[in-house]
């Protein structure tokens, strides 16, 4: 498995503020895979996102990217692994905008100090449509074409697994879907492992497994059994979103 958590728990708060966002979580994410997560506001699904990546630490339970165990490591270690280990889409896109459309891919690689490679970055430029804009700056940029380079940027560095969060939340249908096909291309044809939360049942369909959480539970499992406690658990607002 490249992720997997294991009795996940998210507590934030003491005594009777206590919120418990997640609540004992086990799943893993075989490569190759594209899942999507859903659920409603506050059932915790980013905040599941947010453990796996490595961006929130459980109070309870185990994470492991790669084969390695994340809980416990100091920040350094895991910017790190981060750095190396995993790629990110956002919602907001998260360009700088002083680079070029080329400098933005590129920029994860510069950050580690590892040199591109060519026949990659190549075919991952012409596989989001971006070869004429490469020495255009996000503000030059339409909204589809800045998450293209976002899609471009996560996968410039051949991660174990990107992490996807609502990457078509600010983009018209026709553009969404034109994202939501590189993401299931890159898993087709460069089998990679994709992991997206995303509040929209239309992007899920795209996937190959559903998550759908609930209360801080697995509510199901597209590709497995769902925990009989989560089954009927009804939503409530929690810290996790």
């Amino acid at each position: 498995m490249i992720v997997s958590a294991t009795d996940v728990t998210r507590r934030y708060g003491t005594g009777e503020a206590t919120v418990d966002a997640l609540r004992g979580v086990s799943v893993a994410f075989p490569p190759g895979q594209f899942t999507a997560i859903m659920g409603p506001s506050g059932s915790g699904k980013s905040t599941l996102m947010h453990i796996l990546a490595g961006l929130d630490r459980p109070t309870e339970g185990s994470v492991v990217i790669d084969g390695t165990e994340i809980v416990g490591l100091d920040d350094a270690a895991l910017t790190q692994l981060r750095r190396d280990k995993l790629g990110f889409i956002f919602q907001s896109f998260n360009l700088l905008p002083v680079l070029t459309a080329e400098e933005n891919i590129l920029l994860p690689l510069s950050i580690a100090g590892r040199k591109p490679d060519k026949a990659w970055v190549d075919t991952l430029i012409a596989t989001v449509g971006l070869g004429d804009r490469l020495t255009h700056r996000p503000a030059e940029l339409s909204g589809g074409q800045q998450q293209r380079v976002a899609v471009a940027r996560a996968l410039a560095s051949r991660p174990a697994v990107v992490f996807a969060d609502e990457p078509t939340g600010n983009l018209d249908s026709k553009t969404s879907d034109e994202v939501l096909q590189l993401l299931r291309r890159s898993v087709d044809e460069f089998g990679q492992t994709i992991v997206m939360v995303t509040h929209d049942p239309e992007s899920a369909k795209i996937a190959d497994r559903l998550l759908v959480l609930s209360d801080g539970l697995l509510a199901e499992d597209s590709a497995g059994v769902a925990p009989t406690p989560a089954a009927g658990a009804a939503p409530t607002a929690d810290a996790g979103a």
